[in-house]
């Protein structure tokens, strides 16, 4: 080995991992925005994702914090150009994906994104792999925000090799960019994955069905995908989420109440909330639903943390998560096919503090007493009481 070799060795490994990193600062609280793919799938165009913008500007949803407009996958061309860039579809996007952008951003929302981590994205469209530095350079240009990355046509690779590469070529192009990684959960990225991006999906694709057999092999019912996020609590806080995937809040294969418990358990799992209901025809009851100030707080309240199942048996089960200044959010969950009474003592949950709390029933928008009683509700099939804690001497505002 030479003189010279030794030293330099070690300054390549010193100046590494200044580079590889995400940004910093982005997510403090899960990401809230809608996403195009739940309900249009591939039928997506520059109209459609404009009247959909307008359309949540208008209803209140941008101002209850659904801020990003995520174009999922099938806007590309399925070239890229002769300089190897990434191209829309002339067809669907005549105007381009910067014109799109800046007419998001003068909306005051923000705009993202949807590719791939292997050679071609899900629905056959252009990849990233190995176009990394030139599609955030291009991404950059474009004035994206989000970036959805998802995980198809990746045979035989490393999720722990290959989404860094995608990370570091965001940074280096300079701008901002929330990284949503959607492999799945098949690497358990949940345990490595903080230092990488800002979300991660634990599941694969979620679908409007409550419970039982989803319409595509690869979707899973809300309820299956609710049971395996027991025991991820402990990797989710600000900057890194688990990401459960999309809402299917007012999508035709759930009843109201299912969708009320899916929102409500979704909040109380800090979970991401990207709506990817058609906006523009959504009932009073789904916008009260989406809406909703007190949920919506649970969701992004400032301590971060992930709640976690205190309770469980065949009739129903109980989710917990602790909120800033020793507050609590509580989700009561029936099971059942059919209308249930459910009643339990506070101190026979796991990991219930002790002391007093009052309680407010989010949905009811009332007292419902304190802790100190038996907690006692009837509830409709699949529905929840979703309540806030706080214990007992502390002002409420």
């Amino acid at each position: 080995m030479t003189k010279w070799f030794f030293p330099l060795l070690i300054a390549i490994g010193c100046a590494s991992p200044a580079f590889a990193q995400k940004f910093d600062g982005l997510a403090q609280t899960p990401p809230m925005g809608w996403n195009s793919w739940n309900t249009f799938a591939g039928n997506i165009n520059e109209d459609l994702i404009k009247g959909m913008a307008d359309a949540i500007a208008e209803s209140g949803m941008q101002a209850a914090g659904y801020q990003y407009i995520v174009i999922d996958d099938c806007w590309e061309s399925m070239d890229r150009d002769a300089n190897g860039n990434l191209v829309a579809d002339p067809k669907k996007f005549p105007s381009g994906m910067q014109a799109l952008g800046d007419y998001l951003h003068a909306k005051g929302f923000k705009f993202g994104i949807h590719n791939c981590a292997g050679t071609k994205t899900c629905a056959g469209f252009p990849g990233g792999h190995e176009h990394e530095e030139q599609d955030a350079k291009m991404y950059a240009s474009w004035g994206v925000d989000y970036l959805k990355y998802d995980w198809c046509s990746t045979e035989g690779a490393d999720a722990k090799q290959r989404y860094p590469k995608m990370r570091d070529a965001l940074h280096a192009a300079g701008r901002p960019i929330v990284f949503s990684m959607c492999e799945w959960g098949q690497s358990k990225p949940w345990t490595w994955a903080a230092d990488t991006g800002h979300l991660w999906r634990t599941t694969g694709d979620i679908c409007d069905v409550w419970d039982g057999e989803p319409r595509q092999k690869w979707e899973h019912s809300v309820r299956k995908i609710l049971g395996w996020q027991v025991g991820l609590e402990e990797f989710a806080g600000p900057g890194h989420w688990n990401d459960p995937d999309m809402l299917e809040v007012g999508n035709e294969g759930l009843t109201f109440e299912e969708s009320r418990a899916h929102f409500s358990l979704w909040c109380i799992l800090a979970a991401p909330l990207m709506a990817g209901n058609d906006v523009r025809k959504m009932t009073p009851e789904i916008h009260d639903l989406l809406t909703d100030r007190d949920a919506i707080a649970i969701d992004q309240d400032p301590l971060g943390k992930q709640g976690y199942r205190v309770h469980a048996d065949e009739r129903y089960e109980v989710w917990m998560k602790p909120l800033e200044g020793g507050e609590l959010a509580v989700c009561v969950l029936n099971l059942a096919d059919e209308p249930a009474e459910i009643s339990f003592d506070w101190d026979t949950l796991e990991k219930m503090p002790t002391g007093t709390f009052t309680m407010r029933d989010v949905w009811q928008k009332e007292d419902a007493g304190t802790t100190d009683t038996e907690f006692r509700r009837q509830l409709k099939p699949h529905d929840v009481a979703l309540l806030r804690l706080t214990p007992m001497g502390k002002p409420t505002e």
